[in-house]
């Protein structure tokens, strides 16, 4: 099959297939079989899943579209707007299946047929504006329309990224439905599910992507723009795996019930993503290096009949995927009838006492801040490796204090401190030191920026690789303002009695996504101060050092007396949360309360000593660097300066002399 053909063929190869397994899926494992009760009839039961599928591709191809754009293609050109245009498309065809969606969603949960009266029309209202299901509904219905026309409007680079940002985050909601909102491991179902959409949204959408633009693209341009999309594939193609695995095993799946109609569905998803990950390894390393020269030779037919069997795939994966959407798991996941305080709050059972043991055994991984650290430790050793392949050196300490800081960062995230923070305000505080002050001092001293400078290949054909991308970050008139030290100073400070003394504290408690926001926020707040303080990679200013040492002492205080005022509380905060937990175990709320006050005033300002020492000694290494150049200078000129200077003063002496000689 030759690539003008697949341009046609290839979408609907997707879909056929897509759809196909889809029915299949539902048949054979019962997902849309009657209901005892409120059955909502035959048109909702197979339309809702039909609808479901038709956002996920038409999401795909909107998010696909718009990342691989930004990633592998040149704004301007033919191929970019050709990328926009296909996102725009898909953003209308996902606007208009959400809303269908939304629509059979409230039909599936009310059990009722549609009608033209005031009560069915007050019952649809209330259930998108008051329940969760129906606000995640109507919130992406809204996104999409808003994506819609951003898509048509936008030609350049950083509005596409501004889309492409909107584009994603729209995908959140959608991680909120079906099982995970039910399940007992909610927060883990959800992130698994949210990251498990996005990536596959990724790798799909840009593989349509591939087909879309070959016309408009020279059989040279083509191979560059194949091999940037298959780096994307392969992140891609991991997280989907890695995801799709812990929401398995957050729902209770084993390898015994993978014979029950729900397993085999599940089975049929598993070998398509493993056919999927074949054949993009296999047209990797063997196919996309012999596609140069010009014309259609057997190399490049080989590889687009490839790319229609992965397209194939993709539909069979994205059926299965949609088809178990709407299937019951064969496991009970939901929580218990008699539910304690703490199941109540968090989802998830009060865990044992907190003993010393339990800060070294105790964990409850993160899979967002997972494959962050995973990736961020990868990336920065690659980029080490390849800077010592070419001769170049790096200093090992500062691989070792990056790899330190992500090490902190996978143990806050994933270890004692995220499973006891939502009962322990003291343990919620030791992690929020630790985000916020000790792992970005490793971070920030690791310089990833200039490292991504070193070692990330330079591209010369007007695209914008990682390195690109870096570099306009770092002089974008945004990051001069995030980066200086006086915003970055009080983004720091503030933003702790910003969070703690507002509804935002309460958010991070009840919702996971305020959750990750948190830690997010917090680590990029602790690393653009540190940064502007110690950091060696390049920001638009700098104060100078003395100034340093006085922003930093400012800092200590405000810091110390925020611990101060938690401490001097006699009301307990969030009380209806810490309070309510049922916790018959360590000190009372209040009192532990006292202690997270204690660890923000006390233990918090360890980081910021070390933060102060090290201002401290980058202040006498530059006045020795200083005094070194001038040393230099007086070598190189035989120090003339110096003479020039006490001639100078010889003949201000001379005179002064000869005006005292002429007054007598």
């Amino acid at each position: 099959m030759n690539s003008r053909a697949l341009r046609f063929a290839g979408p609907a190869i997707l879909v056929v297939a897509a759809v196909a397994v889809l029915l299949w899926g539902l048949a054979f494992a019962g997902g849309a079989e009657p209901l005892r009760l409120g059955d909502p009839g035959p048109v909702v039961r197979w339309g809702l899943p039909v609808a479901k599928l038709t956002v996920n591709l038409s999401a795909a191809i909107m998010v696909g579209s718009l990342v691989v754009a930004l990633y592998a293609l040149r704004a301007g050109t033919r191929a970019f707007d050709a990328a926009l245009d296909a996102a725009s498309i898909g953003a209308a065809v996902f606007t208009v299946s959400a809303g269908v969606t939304g629509f059979f969603t409230v039909l599936n949960a009310l059990g009722s047929t549609p009608s033209a009266d005031a009560q069915f029309g007050q019952q649809l209202g209330r259930f998108l504006i008051e329940q969760d299901l129906g606000r995640a509904w109507l919130l992406t219905t809204v996104a999409g329309a808003v994506l819609t026309v951003l898509t048509f409007a936008v030609r350049t680079w950083t509005p596409t990224l501004l889309v492409a940002i909107l584009a994603i985050a729209s995908l959140v909601p959608m991680a909120t439905q079906g099982h995970s909102g039910d399940d007992a491991n909610h927060s883990a179902a959800v992130m698994a599910l949210a990251l498990h959409i996005i990536a596959a949204a990724v790798w799909l959408g840009g593989l349509v992507l591939m087909v879309i633009v070959r016309p408009v693209l020279t059989r040279g341009e083509m191979t560059d723009v194949l091999r940037r999309y298959s780096s994307l594939a392969l992140v891609a193609f991991v997280v989907v795996a890695v995801s799709g695995t812990a929401r398995a095993v957050a729902g209770g799946i084993t390898l015994e019930l993978l014979t029950s109609p729900y397993g085999i569905v599940l089975v049929v998803k598993i070998v398509a993503l493993v056919a999927l990950g074949v054949l993009g390894a296999w047209y990797r390393t063997r196919l996309i290096g012999r596609m140069g020269g010009s014309g259609e030779d057997a190399a490049s037919r080989r590889f687009w009949s490839l790319i229609g069997l992965e397209l194939a795939f993709m539909g069979i994966a994205s059926g299965a995927a949609a088809a178990l959407a709407r299937t019951p798991p064969p496991v009970d996941t939901s929580l218990p009838s008699a539910l304690t305080p703490a199941q109540i709050l968090t989802g998830a059972p009060l865990p044992p006492e907190f003993t010393i043991e339990r800060w070294f055994t105790a964990w409850d991984i993160d899979l967002l801040w997972a494959f962050a650290v995973a990736f961020g430790a990868f990336f920065y050793v690659a980029g080490v490796i390849r800077l010592h392949r070419r001769g170049d050196t790096w200093p090992i300490y500062r691989t070792v204090l990056w790899l330190t800081g992500l090490a902190l960062l996978l143990w806050v995230t994933g270890g004692p401190i995220n499973v006891y923070q939502d009962y322990l305000f003291s343990v919620h505080m030791v992690g929020h030191m630790l985000l916020s002050m000790a792992i970005p001092l490793c971070l920030v001293s690791g310089a990833p920026v200039t490292l991504a400078a070193r070692a990330i290949r330079k591209r010369d054909d007007g695209t914008r690789g990682g390195r690109e991308w870096i570099l306009w970050a770092v002089h974008s008139p945004f990051s001069r303002v995030v980066t200086h030290p006086l915003f970055a100073a009080a983004m720091f400070i503030g933003s702790l009695w910003v969070f703690y003394y507002t509804d935002l504290f309460r958010w991070s408690l009840y919702d996971h996504i305020g959750h990750e926001w948190m830690v997010a926020h917090f680590l990029i707040a602790g690393y653009l101060f540190t940064l502007s303080l110690v950091g060696a990679d390049p920001v638009p200013y700098r104060y100078p050092y003395p100034f340093r040492l006085v922003t930093l002492i400012a800092v200590m205080a405000m810091h110390a007396f925020f611990g101060i005022a938690i401490m001097m509380q006699s009301g307990l905060m969030v009380a209806e949360w810490f309070g309510a937990m049922g916790r018959t175990w360590g000190q009372t709320p209040l009192e532990d309360q006292y202690a997270g006050g204690g660890v923000a005033w006390s233990v918090g300002e360890i980081p910021t000593l070390i933060l102060a020492l090290v201002v401290a000694i980058q202040w006498s290494r530059s006045d020795e660097r200083m005094q070194k150049r001038r040393d230099r200078q007086a070598d190189r000129t035989g120090e003339a300066e110096l003479n020039e200077y006490n001639e100078r003063l010889a003949q201000l002496a001379e005179r002064d002399a000869r005006r005292e000689r002429a007054g007598r």
